[in-house]
């Protein structure tokens, strides 16, 4: 069977893309490869062995277009109300927790979505059921 190892994004800015990654989601770099037009930063935290990769593109001024096809990333948290108020007193603008019930009970998740520096979504979803 395939193993799920990273996904990897395209930002702009190295530092404040980690410094988004490490307030937000405790990620930090676990490695930096340094190539002569790009650089790949790879980050991680102990709670999961998958990574994001952050591939810069030396000498890009602009941002890039999300397209109409990228959806978002996804992470689980134990407790989604602390986290979502951990992250706006951090100033990372969380949006509004959704939860998706069914006749008065939570029928899949409760979650948020943010935002990183370069418009990524991400969703932040309660650990529970599917979601752990």
């Amino acid at each position: 069977m395939a193993k799920t190892i990273h996904t990897m994004i395209r930002v702009l800015d190295e530092a404040r893309s980690v410094d988004f990654y490490r307030k937000a989601f405790g990620l930090d770099v676990a490695e930096r490869l340094d190539f002569d037009t790009f650089t790949l930063v790879y980050l991680s935290n102990a709670e999961t062995e998958f990574e994001v990769e952050l591939t810069v593109n030396k000498g890009r001024q602009e941002s890039y277009a999300l397209g109409d096809g990228y959806g978002h990333l996804a992470v689980s948290v134990a407790d989604l109300d602390s986290e979502h108020d951990r992250l706006g007193a951090l100033g990372l603008g969380p949006k509004k927790i959704v939860e998706f019930n069914r006749d008065g009970a939570l029928l899949l998740a409760r979650f948020f979505f943010i935002e990183d520096p370069d418009g990524y979504k991400i969703e932040v979803l309660q650990r529970q059921g599917r979601f752990k």
